[in-house]
């Protein structure tokens, strides 16, 4: 008789022998809204959670396409309305306390960290003594028990390594011959592997440049390909402009910016996939621009006359509205659609939920109905 393999024993000598390495698997369980709920789910297959703590996730786009407004500002307000604890490294020094604080941010010490950093070098120091700290503090309680942080790097492309802080204190500019984008994959790479088990997020800003590839000609983010390939998720953002009014009507001023939220690169949900963001200056980013046309494009919606309709799959009811009263989520009628397809997908996988949420009033069949029972 074979005797059996001992996989317990296997995986204690593995991970006793080898610092660095976790055993088994390390799903996100928490997950930070972007402040619009269309981004969210383009991210993560769910309305509410935007980026997951446990991974990395870049946010790259030109000046004033609204990286800073999301990373720094709406993630690090939902990351203290839910308990977790954001520590800001500001490589750009262009975050005032005065904006955080007008966006809802709590900049008190007990409740924010903010440093002001230069180098790669300088994020690296920071975040291997953090890890190592809070392993030893923490690394024996249970995963439900341990404080939650998020960093956030703002930005990726500000920080400088050795060489040039030393070519700059000489006066002699020479450029650090590719060094800058080693330091970076080194960075976002080693991050990826020491928060994975841990209850820490990581989220950076980058910067793009004009792609000068015929054949390829979207935006290139720097720092090197390491950045691309070893973030979990990478949003691609381009600032456009905002000249519509509060009911959605065609203007001539420019009322804020429109950013344009390509996901590059997602584990959780299909990549390639976009939404214009609103950034009104006055009012700050819309919550729910860009959901109309995805659920429009889903078949969630269907176009009758002036009107949209939505049948709803669980009690069959039908909800009438034209398209301004949509946007406007006017009766909390977006709200519905969003709450439904959350309890929906509750009992059921992604896919099959969408499935289900596209089905108009006259194609419910048994097997829908059934389920709908279940649900209730």
């Amino acid at each position: 008789m074979v005797r059996p393999f001992n996989p317990d024993k296997f995986r204690k000598g593995i991970t006793k022998s080898i610092k660095g390495i976790s055993a088994g698997f390390n799903d996100p369980t928490d997950w930070v809204s972007t402040g619009n709920y269309t981004l969210n789910y383009l991210i993560s297959g769910r309305f509410e959670d935007g980026i997951p703590l446990g991974k990395v996730t870049c946010f790259a786009g030109e000046s004033g396409s609204g990286k800073s407004y999301i990373a720094a500002g709406n993630l690090v307000r939902n990351a203290q309305q839910q308990g977790i604890f954001p520590v800001i490294l500001d490589s750009e020094n262009a975050l005032d306390e005065a904006w955080l604080q007008a966006i809802g941010v709590d900049t008190s010490p007990d409740k924010l960290q903010r440093y002001g950093v230069s180098m790669v070098d300088d994020v690296a120091g920071i975040l291997t003594a953090f890890i190592k700290d809070y392993e030893l503090e923490y690394g024996k309680e249970a995963p439900e028990d341990r404080p939650k942080i998020l960093f956030v790097v703002d930005s990726l492309g500000m920080l400088s390594t050795p060489t040039d802080v030393a070519q700059f204190e000489r006066a002699d500019m020479k450029g650090d011959m590719g060094r800058k984008a080693k330091s970076l994959k080194a960075l976002v790479s080693q991050t990826v592997n020491r928060i994975a088990q841990w209850n820490i997020g990581f989220v950076a800003t980058n910067h793009t440049y004009k792609s000068q590839d015929m054949f390829n000609p979207d935006d290139v983010i720097s720092g090197g390909g390491g950045v691309l390939f070893a973030s979990s998720i990478i949003v691609g953002m381009t600032k456009l402009k905002l000249k519509e009014d509060e009911d959605g009507n065609k203007i001539t001023q420019v009322k804020g910016i429109r950013s344009k939220c390509n996901i590059v690169k997602s584990r959780f949900a299909k990549p390639f996939e976009s939404v214009q963001v609103h950034i009104p200056f006055d009012t700050g980013m819309d919550p729910y621009s860009g959901l109309f046309d995805m659920i429009l494009e889903m078949g969630i919606l269907t176009k009758e006359g002036n009107s949209y309709v939505f049948t709803s799959p669980i009690d069959g009811e039908v909800v009438k509205k034209f398209k301004k009263a949509w946007n406007k989520n006017d009766d909390g009628c977006l709200d519905r659609i969003m709450a439904e397809w959350d309890q929906i997908k509750k009992t059921v996988n992604h896919n099959l939920a969408d499935k289900i949420m596209s089905t108009t009033e006259n194609d419910i069949v048994d097997s829908n109905i059934e389920f709908v029972e279940e649900v209730e």
